[in-house]
C-alpha cells in the first residue's frame, strides 16, 4: 500500500457462519416459502446484523417493542453478525431473509456474483472515520503523517483510506496501517499499539469513552470529501422475485421504525437494552444512536431508507475509480429502488 495509484482490496470477508436458521427453514408451518406462519397469523422473518448489536440497531428493537413490524405482518427476529460482508453471504445464501450490511461490501457481492440486491441504504452519509484520543491534536488527515493506523484487511474502510489519504493531499507512504483483527482493533487504540484506527465513529467512539473514560475525536471520511452509502437492508433476488409483498412490508416496517425511534430515542435504547443480548451500556447506546440519527440525513432524506440514483452513482464511481472494485457503474445492478418508492 504505497505511492501511486493504489488497487486496493474490497473483497467480501468472513467465514460463513453455520447454523445460522432462515426463518423459511425454521416457521412452524414447515413451508418453503420465505418466514413460516408465527402467532397470529404473522409471517416468521429474520434480519442479520452487521455486527453484534450496537446503537444504530436500536430502531429495529424498539419497532418490535411498538409493533412496528407486527402492524406489517412480521413476526421479526434480529440476529447478531459477523461483519458486513458475513452478513451478505448469509443473505445470499439464504440463511437469513434479510441483512443489515454495508454498501461498499455489498457492491462487491454483487460484482462477485452473489444474488442480492440493497432494497434501501438507511445511512445517507457513511460512518467511515479516522479515530483517536483527543489528546492526540489530530485535526485533519495531514496530521496522520508519522502516525500508526490500525485497520482491518478486507473491510471497506481498508480498501478506501490509501484514496482518501490521497485526495487530501496525503502521501498514504507517509501513514503507517497495521493489520489488526477487526475485534481487536478498540484494544489496539487503547493499548497505544496504534496512534489511531480506521472504524465507524458512531459506534467505536461512545465505547472507547466508556471504556477509558478519555475523550475520543474523530475524522469522518464523509467531511473530508469521501462519502459513500452506508448501511441498509439487503435481500436476495429470489426474495424479492418471489415475494415482493413482503420486501415492500419489511422496508416499510424499517423505515418508520427507523423515524419514530429517531424521534424517541430514549424508549428505542430502553427497548434494545430489553431486548438484546449482547447489547452495550444503556449510556453506550444512547450515543450511539443520536448519532445514527444524524447519519440518516432526515432533512434531506424523504424518508430513512429512500436513496437517489446519483447517491449509487457517487458511491460506485468512487468504489471503481480508486479501489480495484471492477463492477458496472449501474445502480439498478446493486439496489431495487422500488420498495422506497412508498415511504
Amino acid at each position: 500500500m504505497r505511492g501511486g495509484k493504489f488497487a486496493v482490496s474490497l473483497a467480501v470477508a468472513g467465514v460463513v457462519v453455520a447454523g445460522t436458521s432462515a426463518c423459511g427453514q425454521s416457521g412452524t408451518d414447515g413451508g418453503d416459502s420465505p418466514g413460516g406462519q408465527g402467532a397470529e397469523g404473522l409471517t416468521e422473518v429474520t434480519v442479520t446484523l452487521n455486527w453484534v448489536p450496537y446503537g444504530e440497531h436500536a430502531p429495529f428493537y424498539y419497532g418490535v417493542e411498538q409493533g412496528i413490524f407486527e402492524d406489517e405482518g412480521i413476526d421479526l427476529t434480529i440476529q447478531p453478525g459477523n461483519g458486513s460482508g458475513n452478513t451478505v453471504q448469509q443473505v445470499a445464501q439464504q440463511n437469513t431473509d434479510f441483512g443489515w450490511a454495508d454498501t461498499p461490501p455489498l457492491a462487491n457481492a454483487i460484482t462477485s456474483g452473489m444474488p442480492v440486491r440493497s432494497v434501501g441504504v438507511f445511512l445517507q452519509t457513511g460512518p467511515s472515520s479516522v479515530e483517536f484520543f483527543a489528546d492526540q491534536g489530530i485535526t485533519e488527515p495531514a496530521d496522520l503523517v508519522g502516525k500508526t493506523v490500525g485497520g482491518t484487511p478486507g473491510d471497506a474502510m481498508y480498501g478506501t483510506f490509501p484514496a482518501w489519504l490521497e485526495i487530501n493531499g496525503v502521501d498514504p507512504a507517509d501513514v503507517t496501517v497495521v493489520n489488526v483483527d477487526a475485534a481487536g482493533k478498540i484494544a489496539a487504540l487503547i493499548e497505544g499499539k496504534v496512534d489511531a484506527i480506521q472504524g465507524f465513529y458512531h459506534d467505536q467512539a461512545p465505547t472507547i469513552e466508556n471504556q477509558t473514560g478519555e475523550e475520543v475525536d474523530a475524522l469522518p471520511f464523509a467531511d473530508f470529501g469521501m462519502n459513500l452509502l452506508g448501511t441498509g437492508l439487503v435481500a436476495n433476488e429470489s426474495l424479492i422475485a418471489d415475494d415482493p409483498d413482503l420486501v415492500e412490508a419489511m422496508v416499510r416496517a424499517t423505515s418508520r421504525s427507523f423515524l419514530e425511534a429517531s424521534e424517541n430515542q430514549e424508549a428505542a435504547v430502553t427497548a434494545m437494552a430489553e431486548g438484546a443480548e449482547q447489547a452495550p451500556d444503556e449510556s453506550v447506546m444512547a450515543a450511539q444512536l443520536e448519532t445514527t440519527v444524524d447519519l440518516l440525513d432526515l432533512d434531506n432524506a424523504p424518508a430513512p431508507g429512500v436513496n437517489t440514483e446519483q447517491q449509487w452513482t457517487d458511491t460506485l464511481t468512487f468504489l471503481a475509480d480508486n479501489t480495484d472494485f471492477d463492477g458496472a457503474v449501474a445502480p439498478t445492478d446493486y439496489w431495487d429502488a422500488s420498495f422506497g418508492e412508498d415511504l
